[in-house]
């Protein structure tokens, strides 16, 4: 949907002007009754300042980009793109007076070319005359003519250089892509609405409380739009954390405070048993040089399944199918063995440079198993004479792999008890193994980025400045979009994911810490 500037940015307000406001989360605003039923991704937000959550936007902004006031600052830059457009506006004399508290889009088709069709915002009023006034003179301004039009009672104009639609339904100003969306949206106000949906009301009844702005996606909605494809691996994941994407509701909240940013997930399982776990332990004992880390639990009932389905696939041309663990065995592989003995899995990457840069997944596991299977690949592959394939010395039960798909490190697998790594290059390898280092624990961002998910375990950590020398190394100076981007983000002193579960919902808080 495209309208003329402005208006574009009064329209999607619950997106752009996140500039302050107050009240809790959507469930309880009235803009959900006028989208139409069953669209997939339906926004909305705060619009008017006021109280601690305008204050902390604006903290937020001071802090980031040096601006002091958010809220003023936005409408300063819409009033300047209007008159650069030639149709000026006047925001505190044309809309403030009547404008409301919420506002929300919603995306009625995700397309072949992952763009929305059937866009539509709606934007509350408390003056639906001077709302209506406000309609006229943009339609009157407007380069590109509208024509009048009626339905079920509602005036509206259709046209502008895009054939958008444009009216007052109630006590709402509406803009939609097109008279076909409009009239939806009118049907809604009037009958059934995404807000009468007993999935999108037991969704956004998760949303945060005080939140800035909420983001309802129908995932299964959105595959079935799609075709019904979702990738392989995608699908596993969902699959073993108890999710079945072809029901799954979700819903994000952002939630602005002094010195972070929270965004919090809520998913609904659609019937099944939220998943349990705390990978908190083996996320922070990973390498303390690491400017990035993700830990899971339970990681052994997934490499168990991957197992199976290989073993019942089979490799082409290579193994026939169900031979894979029941030919390993004789060799002294056992597959079934490992995989059960395997417990947590963190992956973690290290370096600052394209040459420096390393990284590993760490597996913890229970017993003897594991080292008892990576020493017999090793006798099989010393006896085997594979090219490329070198046999650790040491202490270490491994090997490492060298290719020039792989560029100029090896892949190396080692394990000593309770653990096996399966890293980039010798040294994250043997950093993975922890036998001795400072790990994540230690770094004070690190426990900064533990504090701020308030009691959620925490899954996954990214150092800001770290992860940003690395990114200023690899992206050319002449990359404008990126240097741009780095004024914002030399604000941000880490990331945090935290995820936990709560009866038939997974949560998770995605924390970024600023400086």
């Amino acid at each position: 949907m495209k309208v003329r500037p402005f208006l574009v940015a009064l329209a999607l307000a619950a997106l752009i002007a996140l500039a302050a406001g107050c009240g809790s989360g959507s469930s309880g605003s009235q803009v959900a009754e006028l989208a139409p039923p069953g669209v997939p991704v339906f926004v909305e937000g705060t619009l008017q300042p006021s109280g601690e959550l305008k204050s902390s936007t604006d903290a937020i902004a001071e802090r980031v980009a040096g601006i002091d006031n958010l809220g003023e600052y936005i409408v300063e830059k819409l009033e300047s793109s209007a008159r650069d457009d030639g149709e000026p506006v006047d925001f505190a004399q044309e809309i403030e007076p009547w404008l409301g508290e919420r506002a929300g889009v919603f995306f009625e088709k995700l397309e072949e070319d992952n763009d929305f069709s059937g866009v539509g915002a709606i934007v509350e009023s408390t003056d639906a005359d001077a709302t209506q006034e406000f309609v006229d003179a943009q339609v009157k301004a407007s380069r590109d003519p509208y024509k009048a039009a009626s339905y079920q009672g509602v005036d509206f104009e259709v046209g502008g250089s895009e054939g958008n639609a444009i009216g007052v339904v109630d006590d709402f100003l509406v803009v939609a892509e097109g008279e076909k969306v409009f009239k939806e949206v009118v049907d809604a106000s009037k009958g059934e609405s995404l807000a009468s949906e007993d999935t999108f009301a037991k969704a956004i009844s998760a949303a945060s409380d005080g939140s800035l702005a909420d983001v309802y996606v129908d995932v299964g909605k959105l595959i079935d739009q799609s075709g019904g494809q979702i990738d392989p691996t995608a699908r596993q994941i969902l699959d073993n954390a108890g999710i079945d994407p072809s029901e799954a509701t979700a819903v994000a909240s952002v939630v602005p405070g002094a010195d972070q940013v929270a965004v919090e997930f809520s998913s609904d399982l659609a019937g099944q048993e939220a998943p349990t776990g705390d990978a908190s332990s083996m996320l922070g004992a990973l390498p303390g040089d690491a400017f990035a880390g993700l830990a899971v639990s339970g990681f052994g009932k997934q490499l168990n399944q991957a197992i199976d389905s290989l073993d019942e696939a089979g490799i082409p041309g290579t193994i026939p199918p169900g031979q894979l663990k029941k030919g390993l065995k004789p060799l002294g592989i056992d597959l079934e063995g490992l995989a059960n003995s395997v417990q947590d899995a963190g992956i973690f990457a290290t370096g600052n440079s394209e040459s420096s840069l390393g990284g590993a997944l760490v597996l913890s596991t229970e017993g003897s198993q594991a080292v008892d299977t990576v020493s017999s690949i090793v006798t099989l592959l010393h006896s085997a004479q594979v090219e490329g394939v070198s046999v650790l010395g040491g202490k270490y039960a491994g090997f490492s792999i060298r290719s020039d798909q792989l560029g100029n490190k090896p892949l190396v697998v080692a394990a000593r008890e309770g653990r096996i790594v399966i890293g980039y290059g010798l040294p994250a390898t043997l950093e993975g193994l922890a036998e001795k280092g400072g790990t994540l624990s230690e770094d004070p961002a690190y426990s900064d980025a533990v504090a701020s998910l308030d009691g959620t375990p925490i899954a996954g950590f990214a150092d800001g400045p770290a992860a940003l020398n690395l990114a200023d190394s690899l992206i050319p100076s002449t990359n404008d979009g990126f240097e741009e981007a780095k004024k914002y983000l030399k604000s941000i002193r880490f990331l945090a994911l935290g995820t936990a579960s709560q009866e038939d919902l997974a949560t998770a808080k995605l924390i970024i810490g600023l400086k």
